[in-house]
């Protein structure tokens, strides 16, 4: 473990810091040609504005991972009909780095820590839409996330939670 990864801290985030949700929404959307910068105004669109919208809804969870006091990345799940929709009981799993922190380990110690929280019992699985030209793809495969529906730009992708 690194220095910059002891001193980190993975929480519950509180009220108070759902705006952060937006930039953690903007900061998830995939371009895969870095040369290309998309508005802010765009998570403004209602595919992508469900994802944060009333945060804090029954059913809706997130962890923020903080260091020394600046919230760096967050994760997050909720019930919707996003882009990685597979039905109405499995929530879609969301997830985001600021940039200047990625590489530092920070979204595998998020999506271990999700994935710890969720395996209460309560939810069967959870599941994600990924680029496939995103590097998170062979992430989340590590972490035990198969593809469950590939189509020509992305892959929805699901995890188990408890063994049916």
């Amino acid at each position: 473990m690194t220095e910059f990864e002891a001193d980190l801290i993975i929480r519950e985030i509180k009220p108070i810091e759902y705006s952060f949700l937006n930039e953690m929404l903007y900061q998830a959307i995939f371009v895969a040609d870095e040369t290309v910068v998309l508005p802010r105004e765009i998570i403004e669109q209602p595919d992508l504005k469900q994802y944060i919208q009333d945060f804090g809804k029954e059913g809706d969870f997130c962890l923020v991972s903080e260091h020394y006091g600046q919230l760096v990345g967050a994760i997050w799940i909720r019930l919707i009909k996003g882009y990685g929709f597979i039905d109405n009981e499995t929530p879609e799993l969301s997830m985001a780095v600021l940039k200047g922190h990625r590489g530092k380990g920070i979204g595998k110690q998020l999506l271990t820590t999700m994935i710890d929280r969720l395996k209460d019992g309560r939810l069967k699985r959870v599941s994600l839409s990924v680029d496939k030209k995103n590097f998170a793809h062979e992430l989340y495969i590590k972490y035990g996330f198969v593809d469950y529906l590939v189509s020509e730009k992305s892959i929805i992708m699901t995890r188990k939670l408890i063994e049916t």
